[in-house]
């Protein structure tokens, strides 16, 4: 949304440029091939700053804003081909908010942040759901170590 502005900032100043020499006496020198081309070529360097500038900042990923780094997205979950649940938390809080192509809705306010310090991938609910597969792995291979010696 702001490169479609800059870019109109960017047209609206050429045509700020190109004016002076519209009003000119038929007569003297004014609008020729030659500026337009000075005038075509600076607005497809600026398109091209303005463009290079927009992909840098993509790559750099989202910049923390104002909140200082206390908003982070903990983990989500598809729904469907479009619809995600994603844990969130705000300061000391965690939402779980549903995130369809329309909107964004509230589900369900945690009352006590989950602990996901000992979760693999950082997703909400991740330890317990591998921990009881965990342990029957880990059961079931070391019923299975004292075979092999």
């Amino acid at each position: 949304m702001a490169i479609r502005h800059l870019l109109v900032i960017a047209m609206l100043a050429g045509v700020g440029f190109l004016s002076p020499a519209l009003a000119a006496e038929p007569g003297a020198p004014g609008l020729d091939a030659q500026a337009l081309l000075r005038v075509g070529l600076g607005l497809l360097a600026v398109l091209a700053v303005i463009l290079a500038l927009g992909w840098i900042m993509r790559r750099m990923g989202t910049m923390s804003g104002g909140l200082g780094g206390r908003l982070r997205v903990l983990g989500a979950v598809s729904l469907g081909s479009r619809e995600r649940a994603v844990l969130v938390q705000v300061g000391d809080e965690q939402l779980l908010i549903g995130v369809s192509p329309g909107q964004v809705r509230t589900l369900h306010k945690l009352p006590q942040p989950l602990d996901l310090t000992g979760s693999r991938s950082g997703t909400a609910g991740g330890t317990q759901a591998n921990s009881g597969f965990a342990a029957r792995l880990q059961q079931a291979l070391q019923r299975q170590q004292p075979d092999k010696r």
